[in-house]
C-alpha cells in the first residue's frame, strides 16, 4: 500500500493535469458542517463519515469527499463555465479490517460547471480521465442514474409510490422490495394490514414525535397505497429488464433504442446516451472497450442523477481508481434558487501509484 508521501506526490502530478485541462485549483476545510450532509443524503451518511462537536459551530464532519464543498463554493461566487481542481484527504469508516479499503485516503478531483452542452462534458471528464489513466489499462463503465430514474417515473402507479422509488434507486435491495410490494408480488407487511383494518391492535395511543395529523395523513396515504391497482406485471418486467442491461457501450445503445419503443418515458434519456456517445467518440475513446451497465452508480454517493463512471484495476477486491458522474440536481440544491449542469469526478492516487503509477 502508497505510503501518504507517495500518493501525496503522485496526487501532485494528476493535479499538474487537471490544471493543464484548465481548471483552477481550490481547497475545502477538513472539517465540514454535518447539516448539509445529512439534510441532502439522511441519517445514512451518519454510519459512514466521522462525526463531531464543536461548540460554536455544532455537528462537524470529517470531509467525506469534496464535491459539496465545491459546489457550495461555486454556486456562491464562481462564474461559469468553470473548470476546479483539488487534492487533499478525505475519510470514511470502513466495515471490516483486512479489506483494501482504508477509512483515509487522498482524492484528486475535476469539476466541470457549464451549460452549454452536458453531453459534451461529460465526454470531456470521461476523456480525460481515460487518457490521464491509460498506463494503467484499467476497466472502465458508465451507466446513466437519469435513465432509471426517468423510467419509474414513466410507471402507471400513484406519484407517491414512484416519489418512494425513486428515493431508493440508490439502494437496489430495498428498491426491489418496494416495487416487488407494489406489483403484488409480496403482502402488505403484518402490522400495516393490521392498521389498514383498523384492529384493535392499531388502535394503540398516539405517541412519539410526530403529531396526530401528520399520522393521520400517513395512514390516508397507506390506505390509497392499499386501494390501488398493482403496477402491471409487464411494466415491472421491462424495468427488470432495462436494469439488467450491461453490454459494451455500442450495443448497449441499440437494446436501450428498442426497449424505448415500448418504455417511451426512457426515450428523451436514450438520445441523450446516443449524444454522449458521439460526443466520446470524437474525443478519441474506443467505444468498444468502454461498458455501459445501466445499474452503475446505484450503490455510490446520491447525488449522481445523470451519467456515472468508473475505473477500475484487475483485483476485484480494490474500490475504484477512479468515478464520477452528473449532479445537476445538487447544484439546484445549494444553489439558493440557481442551478446550473455539473458533472467530475475523482482519483485516487494511493492506488494510482499502488498500480505502477503515470509514468
Amino acid at each position: 500500500m502508497a505510503t501518504k508521501a507517495a500518493a501525496r506526490a503522485t496526487g501532485g502530478v494528476i493535479l499538474a493535469a487537471f490544471r493543464d485541462f484548465g481548471a483552477i485549483e481550490v481547497e475545502a476545510d477538513i472539517l465540514q458542517p454535518a447539516d448539509v450532509l445529512l439534510d441532502l443524503y439522511g441519517e445514512d451518511i451518519r454510519g459512514r463519515a466521522y462525526v463531531t462537536a464543536d461548540p460554536l459551530r455544532g455537528e462537524m464532519m470529517l470531509r467525506p469527499d469534496f464535491t459539496v464543498p465545491v459546489v457550495q463554493a461555486h454556486m456562491a461566487e464562481g462564474a461559469e463555465p468553470a473548470r476546479y481542481c483539488y487534492l487533499g484527504e478525505v475519510f470514511r469508516k470502513q466495515d471490516h479490517r483486512g479489506s483494501a479499503r482504508v477509512a483515509e485516503y487522498f482524492q484528486a478531483g475535476f469539476e466541470v460547471f457549464d451549460r452549454t452542452d452536458p453531453e459534451a462534458a461529460d465526454a470531456e471528464v470521461f476523456a480525460r480521465f481515460s487518457q490521464l489513466l491509460a498506463p494503467l489499462r484499467l476497466s472502465a463503465a458508465i451507466g446513466d442514474i437519469g435513465l432509471l430514474m426517468d423510467a419509474v417515473r414513466g410507471l402507471d402507479t400513484l406519484s407517491a409510490r414512484k416519489a418512494a422509488l425513486l428515493r431508493h434507486i440508490w439502494r437496489p435491495m430495498r428498491f426491489q422490495a418496494l416495487l416487488n410490494r407494489y406489483a403484488g408480488v409480496t403482502p402488505v407487511p403484518p402490522t400495516r394490514a393490521a392498521l389498514l383494518r383498523g384492529d384493535p391492535v392499531a388502535k394503540a395511543p398516539w405517541v412519539g414525535l410526530r403529531s396526530k395529523d401528520e399520522m393521520q395523513a400517513r395512514i390516508a396515504a397507506l390506505k390509497a397505497d392499499a386501494e390501488a391497482e398493482p403496477i402491471a406485471a409487464r411494466d415491472v418486467a421491462l424495468l427488470d429488464q432495462l436494469f439488467a442491461i450491461k453490454a459494451p457501450a455500442p450495443q448497449a445503445l441499440t437494446r436501450l433504442q428498442d426497449l424505448a419503443a415500448t418504455m417511451p418515458s426512457i426515450a428523451p434519456a436514450v438520445a441523450r446516451l446516443g449524444r454522449r456517445l458521439a460526443a466520446l467518440t470524437a474525443r478519441g475513446v474506443d467505444l468498444a472497450a468502454v461498458i455501459f451497465d445501466a445499474s452503475h452508480g446505484r450503490t455510490t454517493l446520491e447525488y449522481y442523477d445523470g451519467f456515472v463512471f468508473s475505473f477500475t484495476a484487475a483485483d476485484p477486491a480494490l474500490p475504484p481508481v477512479a468515478s464520477g458522474g452528473r449532479y445537476d440536481a445538487l447544484t439546484a440544491v445549494l444553489g439558493q434558487g440557481r442551478s446550473i449542469p455539473a458533472v467530475g469526478g475523482v482519483i485516487r492516487p494511493g492506488l494510482v501509484a499502488d498500480l505502477g503509477g503515470l509514468v
